[in-house]
């Protein structure tokens, strides 16, 4: 599984200063990889454990390859992303040493007679795939996932283990989703008569684009009557809930635990830290950058970062700032009156100047 430099740097690009015969086994953190791995240097603070590395290329900006002194003797590819280029590096070790994948339909596996599964296609055991579904080539359906009626699954996609992927659902291609994600189940839509709730059916579908991945246990609901929509590229974190009716715009990231509620609409190219909460039936621009635990209630028209959680204290300082945020009405009517007796005396000072 050994890999020349120089080939690394034929597929990915860069500029290679050092021998390009050499072979490299895999990539490992600066301060661990060892004479036949690669590492990368993409934080400053690091510049001392890359000097001191023992590895045997490093990946690095122009910029640092200048700071850096002869104390590294290994080879440099210089390249003006370092991470991205480790990720793609990363990416072409895995496939390296992954075990092969033979096409073909396991026995245990129940296929409906009218679903279209390639030839080239690999599925897993005890794998239910319904009548009218389609599983494109090269697919990779891990066992006991379910695939549901009329649901269509675009070449090179990963479902892994027990993946639901539920009636009429739409995913593209290279698409991967992680053990236990659930994508259309029944969005929660009920009406409520008389304090009794009423079930509004869900006949809408999950529409999924291109190279998307989704993490284990997330749940993607299904639209009412509409479709619930992810763009090309987008990357959702693991136990994350998509309400029915959104849609996520290409390239959004949405970090572990987030909460979109229903026929919210969000932008292209956003960031979501873990936890946040989006409102329902609002809009959120273009590079919109959410930072962790934030909740974010209404429309966001313009891009940028966006915070909204309270700054952590101990519990006693929290306590105290709790009782005093309980008594903020009456301490703003108390400065009013202040105010107005302040400017009545002045007013009286004038008067008898």
């Amino acid at each position: 599984m050994a890999i020349r430099l120089q080939a690394l740097i034929e597929r990915l690009g860069g500029q290679l200063t050092g021998d390009g015969e050499l072979e490299v086994t895999g990539i490992a953190p600066l301060d661990v990889a060892g004479p036949t791995e690669i590492s990368f240097l993409s934080n400053a603070k690091l510049r001392d454990q890359a000097s001191a590395s023992h590895a045997a290329a490093l990946i690095l900006t122009e910029a640092e390859h200048g700071r850096i002194g002869p104390e590294y003797a290994g080879a440099r590819i210089v390249t003006p992303n370092p991470y991205a280029y480790f990720a793609r590096a990363a990416q072409w070790f895995a496939e390296l040493a992954a075990p092969p994948v033979t096409p073909g339909i396991h026995p245990s596996a129940v296929v409906d007679p009218s679903a279209r599964v390639a030839a080239t296609a690999c599925i897993g055991p005890h794998v239910t795939i319904e009548a009218d579904a389609h599983v494109g080539e090269y697919c990779r359906i891990d066992a006991g996932s379910y695939i549901g009626r009329g649901a269509s699954v675009g070449a090179h996609t990963h479902f892994h283990a027990r993946v639901c992927f539920h009636a009429r659902c739409v995913i593209g291609e290279r698409g991967i989703l992680h053990s236990g994600a659930v994508i259309g189940a029944d969005g929660f839509g009920f009406a409520n008569e008389g304090g009794a709730w009423i079930k509004i059916p869900q006949t809408g579908r999950v529409v999924i684009g291109n190279d998307v991945e989704i993490g284990a246990n997330t749940s993607v609901d299904r639209g009412a009557l509409a479709d619930t929509v992810i763009e090309d590229g987008v990357k959702l974190d693991n136990q994350i809930q998509i309400g029915h009716n959104c849609h996520i715009g290409a390239h959004t990231a949405m970090a572990g635990c987030v909460g979109v509620a229903g026929s919210a609409r969000i932008g292209k190219y956003c960031t979501f830290g873990g936890a946040a909460m989006i409102s329902g039936h609002i809009t959120i621009a273009d590079h919109v950058h959410v930072t962790a635990a934030t909740m974010i209630s209404r429309s966001l028209p313009e891009p940028g970062k966006y915070t909204g959680y309270y700054p952590f204290a101990s519990d006693a300082e929290w306590e105290k700032s709790a009782a005093i945020l309980r008594n903020l009405t009456k301490m703003r009517s108390r400065l009013r009156e202040l105010e107005k007796t302040v400017e009545r005396l002045a007013d009286n000072k004038k008067e008898e100047n």
